[in-house]
């Protein structure tokens, strides 16, 4: 099936995280990607565990035979993401302490999470996807 991306920044999560969580009993699968801007001189990520994560989460999301729905978040330009008080690293609901963060929400809650370090594991992805 095919994947249905949803992009939010900071000043537009609200409203698209709204929209995630309203369709969220419509699919299978409904993730959220925290992951960093893209230097406009580059159009590379800033971060380098997120150049090296996209590609293989999006490969796994693409190839999974369930209906995905998938809530890229980007966290803004290095500077706003080390700001101690960024939103998303103080709201009770996500906690992120890196990025890229790959976050499975399931009946209105967080239900698994792969933080940085281990967000490109093909093994980790899959166990994250199938809900186990």
């Amino acid at each position: 099936m095919p994947m249905k991306v949803l992009d939010a920044t900071v000043s537009t999560f609200g409203e698209v995280f709204e929209k995630f969580r309203s369709e969220a009993a419509n699919h299978k699968a409904n993730l959220i990607l925290f992951l960093a801007d893209k230097e406009p001189s580059t159009n590379l990520s800033w971060c380098p565990d997120c150049v090296r994560a996209e590609p293989v989460i999006y490969k796994k999301l693409e190839s999974s035979p369930d209906d995905v729905v998938l809530l890229r978040a980007y966290v803004g330009d290095r500077p706003t993401w080390r700001n101690p008080v960024h939103p998303w690293r103080t709201d009770s609901s996500f906690k992120l302490r890196g990025v890229p963060t790959l976050i499975r929400w399931e009946d209105g809650a967080v239900k698994a999470r792969l933080e940085d370090h281990e967000a490109h594991i093909e093994p980790k992805i899959e166990a994250l996807l199938s809900g186990n």
